[in-house]
């Protein structure tokens, strides 16, 4: 009879793998907190999002998204960050009444955080990080770029900032 050996590698690319987004707890934009464990079972876009950006107007398609495939255990989660030449520059409030009053956003906003640098929130350096998300490493490259995470809460696609929300395949994503 042969014996098994498992190696530390072995064990170390359990914890790799055993990490999610569903580890996380945040503050939303009103300042309670949103754990990310109550979105188990659905699948999930986390997008950084700006106010003065060319590629604002992104924000009614999400919107639009969302209403299409909310009640299909699908949900986008809003993070506004200032890393991109300071276009959103507003408070929490200002982010909120924006968001409500030109896209009539009713899908998470969270509370404005830093996206890349030194002071890169910790959801992001899960995004971003393969030795955390397990899938690869990426950087946030402008503003509106899309993560896309399995009902399990594992990093499954990188979307580029200029590929709409509604892009072909990211509704093929949502379906399948």
């Amino acid at each position: 009879m042969r014996k098994l050996f498992l190696t530390p590698l072995f064990f170390i690319s359990l914890m790799v793998n055993s990490q999610t987004i569903h580890q996380f707890t945040t503050e939303n934009i009103e300042g309670k907190d949103f754990s990310f464990s109550s979105l188990k079972g659905k699948k999930i876009m986390i997008v950084n999002t700006a106010s003065k950006c060319g590629l604002t107007p992104q924000y009614e398609q999400l919107q639009e998204l969302y209403e299409q495939f909310k009640d299909s255990n699908f949900i986008i989660v809003g993070f506004p960050a200032n890393n991109f030449m300071s276009q959103e520059p507003g408070t929490n409030e200002e982010i909120v009444e924006f968001c409500q009053k030109n896209y009539g956003v009713t899908f998470p906003m969270m509370s404005k955080i830093s996206v890349k640098g030194k002071d890169m929130h910790e959801i992001y350096k899960f995004l971003t990080e393969k030795s955390l998300n397990g899938l690869e490493d990426s950087s946030v490259k402008w503003n509106f770029q899309k993560y896309l995470l399995n009902e399990d809460g594992k990093l499954e696609k990188v979307i580029a900032p200029s590929s709409l929300p509604n892009d072909p395949e990211i509704i093929k994503w949502i379906r399948d």
